[in-house]
């Protein structure tokens, strides 16, 4: 029995308590959610007169329906255009050998090391002269954020693709290329489907990051109707006399809806897509 313990039943132990970590904040949330009062103290997991009332005050009261589509919409563009183009940067920097190659991969990872909010002043002042020129990508535009969100998304992006698709053979290219097929053909007919695993991984991390993004959309987003849902949603809980924690206890499990959403979609991808260019082979 010991031995047997010692062998399998630390590994269920482990996963057990991994488990119970993971879903007590869960939990928490979900109790507040439910929680009439709309606060966050509670003696029981299940509180008293438990209702959706939350729920339906989010959706009434607040402008979260229009926060949600926008968050959506930005995370889902700046995710495709962001791997899309990290693909191209990708597929350049593993098949084509050019002038200032390797200082551009060391450029895109030294960028990395600084964070985006860094650059805030200078992108206000930027995003300034451009609202006065085009108002359709400065502030409160989904559009100009989406270009914001590409900047900081792009580089990672680019390093994690270029490692994978150094695991593609290059004979593929070679035979494709003696076949009469272009750079173009080669890339699109031949290695996208090959390397579908990391898109879908990089296209996940950036979806996921973009949809919890908070600092860069405070700045940016003032209108009421311009918001993504962590600006919103923030906005219930600011101040002294806000106490909306159950209608914000209530979007946090809604907003986390499009991420399980893309990740079950993108779930047959996400551990060959992890491990397979993590190693040159």
């Amino acid at each position: 029995m010991s031995r047997w313990f010692t062998r399998v039943g630390w590994r269920h132990l482990v996963g057990v308590l991994a488990v119970a970590f993971s879903l007590f904040p869960i939990l928490f949330v979900l109790s507040a959610a439910l929680n009439p009062l709309g606060t966050l103290s509670s003696t029981e997991l299940v509180p008293q007169g438990a209702s959706l009332d939350n729920f339906g005050k989010l959706f009434t009261d607040t402008e979260f329906p229009r926060w949600f589509a926008n968050s959506v919409l930005i995370a889902g563009v700046a995710a495709a255009v962001s791997v899309f183009l990290s693909a191209l940067a990708a597929y350049a920097f593993s098949r084509m050998r050019f002038h200032g190659r390797r200082v551009g991969l060391l450029a895109l990872l030294l960028i990395q090391m600084f964070p985006q909010f860094l650059a805030i002043v200078a992108i206000f002042l930027m995003f300034s002269t451009i609202t006065d020129l085009w108002p359709v990508i400065g502030f409160n535009s989904p559009w100009g954020l989406i270009l914001l969100y590409l900047g900081g998304a792009l580089g990672v992006n680019t390093w994690l693709m270029k490692g994978f698709f150094d695991t593609v053979p290059r004979e593929l290219d070679e035979s494709a290329t003696m076949d009469g097929a272009s750079h173009a053909q080669a890339f699109f007919q031949i290695l996208l489907p090959l390397v579908a695993p990391i898109l879908a991984v990089t296209g996940l991390l950036a979806f996921i990051g973009t949809i919890n993004e908070f600092l860069i959309a405070n700045v940016f987003l003032t209108d009421t109707h311009a918001k993504t849902l962590a600006v919103g949603m923030f906005g219930l809980v600011a101040g002294e006399r806000n106490n909306n924690f159950g209608m914000f206890c209530a979007g946090t499990l809604l907003t986390a809806v499009p991420t399980v959403v893309v990740f079950q979609f993108l779930q047959r991808f996400i551990v060959g897509g992890l491990t397979s260019g993590a190693v040159k082979g």
